[in-house]
């Protein structure tokens, strides 16, 4: 039997990791992959402050280190002057995946005006992808259903392994494969 995949999950928040207030981010996040998944997974959890140094850290440890196939992060995707996650995540990844991005602000756009402001993005780093998504639930939740169905054929292509959702959550695209469901 094949070992659990791994999949960081990062909240990037200053009064989070403080503990000022309970991270809802990355909660959510495992409730919306524990309710998609299907195939064996382990998590790997992360609150860290607001900082651009140590976002890249993070991201490199769980990619390099940790061997994460995917790593999801929440907050830092706004204008504030703190809001560094995407430029974090441009320090480390090889190949950005604008696409992730562009349908994530175009799904968030049909519910809220302020979706503009959002600057979530995606990449590759070696056999990881990294997603930045907003820090509110909803807004992760609305931002998974968008790019979760092409999730798990984009860790195919890098190599990593094979995560199959369930088709009554989310059914993932791979190209040849008859839908189950």
């Amino acid at each position: 039997m094949a070992s659990p995949a791994k999949i960081g999950i990062v909240t990037v928040s200053d009064r989070a990791s403080a503990g000022v207030y309970a991270d809802e981010g990355g909660p959510a996040i495992l409730d919306y992959l524990a309710k998609a998944l299907t195939s064996s997974w382990q998590a790997i959890t992360r609150v860290i402050p607001d900082e651009r140094d140590g976002i890249a850290q993070t991201l490199i440890e769980l990619a390099d280190k940790e061997g994460c196939c995917l790593i999801v992060t929440t907050g830092g995707t706004g204008p504030a002057p703190r809001d560094v996650t995407p430029e974090a995540t441009e320090d480390v990844i090889d190949k950005l995946m604008p696409g992730f991005g562009e349908l994530m602000r175009q799904v968030s756009l049909a519910k809220v005006p302020t979706a503009i402001l959002s600057r979530q993005l995606a990449g590759i780093r070696g056999r990881s992808l990294i997603v930045n998504l907003p820090g509110r639930p909803r807004a992760i939740a609305e931002c998974l259903d968008a790019v979760m169905p092409a999730i798990p054929y984009c860790i195919d292509l890098i190599e990593g392994p094979y995560l199959e959702t369930d088709p009554a959550v989310i059914v993932a695209f791979r190209p040849g494969q008859k839908p189950k469901g």
